[in-house]
């Protein structure tokens, strides 16, 4: 089974080493890479260099922006039979391939398999959803994040597996596109397996040391998606609009005036604020 690997990057250069770095080290090689590069100084033309003998990569330039847009461009470049959209920041421990495909192999009516996202420096989980426990999951609790998603194409609803352009860094919602494109897949039928024993490195930027205007810009996003399935009169988004935008940041506030924590709770604050200004700006 080849694995196409779809990554869009812009501004970043030492922390695309690490990544090509880490692929250089899998254990499994029937793999290609898919550079969507949006930079514009051809500032990695030098690093890709170093690698494209090494294993097999597109580097292709484009004139747009938008991480989804990007990505979604990569998909119809893609050959293999798994895609993946590995960020440009992250690092893939040496066995992630390997893991896939056998679990791929293995669990036959799986078309979404996902996996943990660690904090390289520290091994705990870092961003996204992570637990402990390997287990299938469904729209009501969507595991990973984007980075951490692998699809098979060939079990899923082709007219589904899209991104769409709204979403996502440098797009109208900052931030959610793994998350949208993940509920419209299991909405469509597809089975979803996440384990953390298939382990992604990524640095932890889901806590309010790194500001509040991070928490309000990614949010959007959140509240945006929710908006979307609501206007096409989806039942199910009910249980997100009552976790995601009362329950679970009315709870996380609580906590932190209990915790006597003022940066926590504006943190939180920004959490609701970016969710309901994605959900009411979503369509205007």
């Amino acid at each position: 089974m080849k694995v196409s690997l779809v990554l869009a990057t812009l501004g970043r250069d030492l922390e695309l080493v690490d990544f090509l770095k880490s692929l250089l080290s899998q254990t499994y090689k029937d793999f290609e890479l898919i550079i969507i590069d949006q930079n514009k100084d051809g500032k990695i033309d030098d690093i890709v260099g170093l690698f494209n003998e090494r294993f097999d990569v597109k580097h292709k330039k484009v004139d747009f922006v938008g991480n989804a847009r990007a990505r979604d461009y990569g998909i119809s470049l893609a050959t293999g039979s798994i895609i993946a959209f590995p960020d440009d920041d992250c690092i893939y421990d040496r066995t992630v391939l390997k893991k896939v495909v056998t679990e791929f192999k293995r669990r036959k009516n799986i078309s979404i398999l996902v996996a943990g996202s660690y904090d390289y420096s520290s091994g705990q989980f870092s961003i996204g959803v992570n637990s402990r426990k390997a287990g299938y999951f469904s729209r009501f609790r969507m595991m990973g994040v984007e980075f951490t998603q692998f699809f098979d194409r060939n079990r899923l609803d082709g007219k589904q597996f899209y991104m769409d352009h709204d979403f996502g860094i440098g797009s109208k919602y900052s931030g959610a596109e793994g998350f949208e494109l993940l509920y419209r897949l299991l909405r469509a039928g597809s089975t979803a397996f996440y384990t953390p024993e298939i382990k992604i490195y990524h640095p932890d930027k889901d806590h309010y040391r790194l500001g509040t205007g991070r928490m309000l810009m990614y949010s959007t996003g959140i509240g945006a998606y929710i908006r979307k399935f609501a206007n096409q009169r989806d039942a199910f988004i009910l249980y997100y609009i009552v976790r995601k935008m009362f329950v679970a940041p009315s709870m996380k506030m609580l906590l932190a005036v209990m915790l006597f924590s003022p940066k926590k709770l504006a943190y939180s604050f920004c959490n609701l604020v970016g969710i309901w200004r994605g959900f009411l700006m979503y369509g205007r």
